[in-house]
């Protein structure tokens, strides 16, 4: 089981992290901040269909200060996902507030809903740390996915990240008809090559869901991260592979059992493929993050020296030996996975 620190210490933002987010419209400002949101009278616990707790309570605020939060809330909404026009908004009320007992940054989760037809939708309001805001880059840079937050001062505003969860996924959907364990064993194995190569650490079962789409005759599954607390902070090297978590176990007997060893070795070097394929369409945003990552500290020093010794020795190269933060480290990643991919070199790419 990979080593993760109990109570994971938050990140500040430092001024360069905070100048590439200007620079990439990523921080603006907006109308409510995460200590706005602390101000609530009282909570309730927030309860599942099926009766179980969720470690999600749901809080209360005086009339007129609930009334102040609504408006600031969809203003954020509508900066997420219309631009910022909130004459497309007008139909839209927060329905409910909920408070994480568990998170290490004790998020809010809002509930936004249409009145017109009841359609719902969420987004998250969190403190900014910079693990998590470099995770959540990473992950629009260099994963098939794209992530839509924003930051002001210390707040984070997140979109909320669809899916089934992880850990319950194999029981609700393993007895399916349709259910495919080879495509599914291929993207996790995809996943796995992603989350070590870009340095995300953490992704056991409960911090990853699956999305299912149909495709022809068959289903398309993908597995996406939806906590980043952990990018490029720990100091051990199983940290960042999904493989290592109990958790996880199922996952990988699924691979052991439908995958061999020359597909999954063709699986990791399709992902390495289009991970280099996402790194040249995104060069000069991942420069100037990787830039900003190497000059804010992201990690204590004895994290940064230990993760150097363990990738240093996992990829035989001296490489790593010269790399002296964090960032440092995600670069000689990535320049490792172009100079060990013969495509590229032949290609001199």
């Amino acid at each position: 089981m990979p080593e993760i620190s109990k109570k994971k210490i938050p990140v500040p933002v430092g001024a360069y992290l905070r100048n590439y987010l200007k620079h990439h419209h990523r921080e603006m400002r907006i109308g409510i901040e995460y200590r706005d949101l602390m101000g609530f009278s009282d909570s309730i616990a927030l309860y599942d269909k099926k009766g179980k707790d969720t470690l999600w309570e749901t809080c209360m605020y005086p009339h007129e200060w609930f009334n102040e939060l609504q408006r600031g809330l969809i203003e954020v909404y509508a900066l997420m996902k219309a631009g910022g026009d909130i004459g497309v908004m007008e139909h839209l009320y927060v329905d409910r507030i909920d408070n994480c007992l568990y998170g290490n940054t004790s998020p809010f989760r809002i509930r936004i809903v249409n009145r017109i037809n009841d359609n719902f939708d969420y987004f998250y309001v969190k403190k900014a740390d910079a693990s998590r805001i470099l995770g959540l880059e990473l992950e629009h840079l260099l994963s098939p996915n794209r992530i839509h937050y924003l930051v002001y001062n210390d707040t984070l505003i997140e979109e909320h990240i669809a899916g089934v969860p992880g850990d319950a996924f194999l029981k609700l959907y393993q007895d399916h008809s349709d259910f495919n364990p080879i495509r599914l064993s291929k993207e996790f194995i995809k996943f796995n090559e992603r989350c070590f190569i870009k340095l995300l650490g953490d992704m056991h079962s409960s911090n990853f869901v699956i999305q299912l789409t149909p495709d022809f005759e068959e289903v398309h599954y993908r597995i996406r991260a939806i906590d980043f607390d952990q990018q490029c902070y720990e100091g051990k090297k199983t940290v960042y592979l999904p493989q290592y978590y109990k958790q996880n176990n199922p996952y990988v007997e699924l691979g052991m059992k439908y995958i061999s060893v020359e597909s999954m070795k063709q699986y990791q070097r399709e992902e390495r493929a289009m991970m280099i394929n996402r790194m040249k369409a995104a060069k000069w945003p991942l420069v100037r993050l990787i830039e900003a990552m190497s000059r804010d500290p992201l990690a204590p020093e004895d994290h940064v020296r230990r993760l150097r010794e363990e990738l240093s020795e996992h990829y035989k190269s001296s490489r790593f030996e010269r790399a002296e933060t964090m960032g440092g480290l995600l670069r000689c990643s990535l320049m490792h996975l172009l100079s060990t991919t013969s495509f590229i070199r032949k290609n001199h790419l």
